[in-house]
């Protein structure tokens, strides 16, 4: 591992930024879809040369196709070969209980033509409902995907302690979670920290910047008045709340800034920089609207958090309340808080 690349597998490396997708998908602004790929191509040229994606996130999978395809054509295929892409399967609620062997193999034969290849760099799983059987199969028909060599690498996404370890007691030859992750969000530091130590799982972290509350933008604001912008913003907004409300957010804001100056960097920039820091994580996944922000994000690699930078952090983590539990209980509760605004059957009719 350096500064700004992680071996998240023997011989497979990435960058420790990575761009993510979920801002090109739908619910966040119409997309210019010619300035979209020039978009991804600026950030493979500022050193994020790793990209995020789902088979849920509608078009993403072939704007980064359409970016492979263009950088293979101005720069050859060799300088094409560096873009590591890593997509995510989410079968539907409504599928789980009758989910097949062609159906799992049906979404990774749809992700590799959207994005252009032939072998699918990571996939990471989702299950929406344990109550229902099915998850740990499931990932034996990816690992059999693996072994025929149209997946290189398999991950999770948002599974808790004890499901992944089921999941790796099965023999699944997981190389990371992906999870959310911040300043305001502790909870892969408990138990599911250890077991992916102890199992040589790497955590790929979404959620540094809190949809972008953890920014400049909102140091000193006034707490937001709903309904909110998007559903990004009333998702992180129920994890600022659980943290423990708007003024010790603020007093959070306080600190990154007070860090941010002494590095000449952002309170975002310092955010991302502190999940980067902490045990088990590879990758911090950032989005970013346009070029210059894709610039930004790079800094991320280069900024060093010292003793005095993480105890002034420290010091209003543990103040907080929360969230509690462990990765991703709370917004599996479908009738609660958290999981009541999540969407549960994207692929349904998808083409």
């Amino acid at each position: 591992m350096t500064a700004r690349t992680f071996e998240l597998s023997p011989g497979y490396t990435i960058s420790r930024v990575i761009r993510g997708g979920w801002q090109l998908a739908g619910g966040h602004g119409t997309i210019d879809r010619q300035q979209a790929v020039a978009d991804l191509i600026a950030t493979f040229d500022a050193g994020i040369w790793t990209y995020d994606c789902a088979d849920i996130y509608t078009g993403v999978e072939e704007l980064i196709g359409a970016a492979r395809l263009r950088l293979a054509s101005e720069r050859g295929l060799d300088v094409a070969a560096r873009m590591k892409v890593h997509t995510k399967l989410v079968p539907d609620l409504e599928r789980l209980a009758n989910i097949s062997r062609d159906y799992i193999r049906g979404i990774v034969d749809q992700s590799l033509r959207r994005l252009k290849t032939e072998r699918l760099d990571l996939v990471q799983f989702h299950w929406w409902d344990y109550a229902i059987a099915g998850y740990v199969e499931t990932m034996g028909w990816l690992d059999e995907l693996r072994l025929e060599g149209k997946v290189r690498n398999l991950g999770t996404t948002n599974f808790d302690t004890p499901r992944l370890a089921e999941i790796l007691a099965a023999g699944i030859p997981l190389v990371s979670q992906q999870l959310q992750y911040s300043v305001l969000d502790q909870r892969p530091g408990n138990s599911l920290a250890a077991l992916a130590a102890k199992n040589g799982v790497s955590f790929l972290c979404y959620g540094s910047v809190a949809g972008g509350f953890l920014s400049d933008r909102w140091l000193g604001a006034a707490e937001p008045a709903t309904p909110l912008e998007n559903r990004s913003l009333v998702k992180y907004k129920l994890i600022i709340d659980d943290f423990g409300g708007w003024d010790l957010f603020q007093q959070l804001l306080q600190a990154l800034k007070s860090v941010g100056d002494r590095h000449g960097v952002d309170i975002a920039t310092v955010a991302s920089a502190w999940v980067l820091a902490q045990p088990q994580v590879a990758a911090v996944i950032v989005g970013a609207r346009n070029q210059a922000h894709a610039l930004a994000n790079a800094k991320i690699m280069d900024i060093t958090l010292d003793a005095r930078d993480r105890a002034k952090i420290a010091s209003v983590i543990a103040q907080s309340q929360g969230p509690e539990g462990d990765v991703y209980t709370l917004e599996r509760d479908r009738h609660g808080r958290h999981g009541s605004i999540m969407h549960y059957n994207l692929n349904a009719g998808r083409t």
